[in-house]
């Protein structure tokens, strides 16, 4: 659990990222100007809106770098290159609400069948990551807002992933995970 302080440092430091990215400039990350849990390796997802319509979404799934580099590197990237959507502009920042999730390590999912696996799902809590070959696709908990039947999460996840929604396998892999998330206002 991070506290207050903690969460609004990373809520700044993904705003200046995304400031100084409008500038065409690189936010410069100190390691050593952050505290050990923002040096410690985490994995994160930047969510990017205005007026409460999506502008942006990036993330890793595995915690591969410090969690201060990867919070800047996803803010980066959900503004200025997540190909959904036009990159952020100047005059977009005083629009823009920032949220930020910090994901718990994933965990593998065992099931029979596609209804055992939806009986197991527990809505406003998991974020899945589901994989079939080479199809891949992950829902962060705050998607349940959305998508609260745990079949139609399912099966909107397996449509991002490329997949049909009524598509099923013996081989689909279906890791869980929680995130603690926190946005700006």
């Amino acid at each position: 659990m991070l506290d207050v302080s903690t969460k609004s440092e990373l809520l700044k430091l993904a705003r200046d990222t995304i400031a100084l990215g409008t500038e065409a400039k690189k936010n410069e990350i100190n390691l050593d100007n952050y505290t050990p849990i923002l040096r410690g390796v985490g994995a994160s997802f930047v969510t990017l809106k205005i007026k409460g319509r999506l502008k942006g979404c990036i993330g890793s799934l595995q915690a591969s770098k410090p969690l201060v580099l990867d919070v800047a590197e996803n803010a980066y990237a959900a503004a200025f290159q997540d190909t959904r959507f036009s990159p952020v502009i100047n005059n977009d920042l005083g629009l823009l609400t920032i949220s930020i999730s910090i994901l718990n390590k994933p965990e593998k999912m065992d099931f029979k069948s596609e209804q055992d696996l939806i009986s197991q799902l527990r809505p406003n809590e998991d974020g899945l990551i589901l994989q079939d070959n080479h199809h891949r696709g992950t829902f962060l908990p705050s998607v349940w807002e959305s998508l609260n039947d745990p079949k139609d999460f399912l099966a909107q996840l397996k449509i991002k992933a490329g997949l049909e929604k009524n598509y099923w396998s013996d081989d689909l892999q279906i890791q869980r995970y929680t995130t603690e998330s926190f946005s700006e206002n």
